[in-house]
C-alpha cells in the first residue's frame, strides 16, 4: 500500500512506522508467541478434558448401578414368593437347595427364632421400589445358612 504525501491522517491508522521519528517498530516473536498460545490451549483443553472424564466416570458408575439394579430385579422375578409385596419393603432373596429355586421371603437370617433352614442360602437383602424394580439394600453378598 502506497500512501500519498498528501495523505497524512493515513498515517497513524498503520501497524508499521511511515515516518521518521516514529516509535521503533519491532519484529514480534512468532515462534515465542506460537509457543505462549500453543501452551495455553492445551492447558484449557486439559481442564475441559479432565471436567468430561469426571463426568464420564460419574456416568459409568450410574450406568454400573443401573445395570445392578436391573440384574437385581431379573433375579427377584424370577424367584418363586407366596405373599403381597409393598412397595418400600425390604425382602430377603435366597436361595433354596431343595428346589433348586431362588425364593423372596420376607425374613432375614437374624429374624427365625427355630434358625435357618438348613436349604436357604441368603443371597441379599432387596427393597421393592415404586417403579416395580428392585434395588439391593446392602451392596455385601451375603451367604448365610
Amino acid at each position: 500500500m502506497r500512501l500519498k504525501p498528501s495523505d497524512p491522517d493515513k498515517h497513524h491508522s498503520l501497524t508499521y512506522p511511515m515516518d521518521i521519528g516514529a516509535p521503533k517498530f519491532e519484529l514480534v516473536p512468532v515462534k515465542q508467541q506460537k509457543d505462549l498460545m500453543l501452551n495455553t490451549a492445551r492447558m484449557y483443553a486439559q481442564q475441559e478434558y479432565n471436567r468430561i472424564m469426571e463426568l464420564v466416570t460419574v456416568l459409568q458408575k450410574q450406568a454400573e448401578q443401573l445395570k445392578r439394579r436391573l440384574d437385581i430385579t431379573d433375579m427377584v422375578h424370577a424367584a418363586e414368593y407366596k405373599f403381597q409385596l409393598f412397595h418400600g419393603k425390604t425382602y430377603w432373596l435366597a436361595f433354596d437347595n431343595k428346589i433348586q429355586k431362588n425364593i423372596l421371603i420376607p425374613m432375614g437370617p437374624n429374624d427365625w427364632t427355630t434358625g435357618v433352614p438348613d436349604s436357604y442360602e441368603y443371597i441379599t437383602q432387596v427393597q421393592y421400589l415404586g417403579d416395580h424394580t428392585w434395588i439391593e439394600v446392602n451392596n455385601e453378598e451375603v451367604s448365610y445358612k
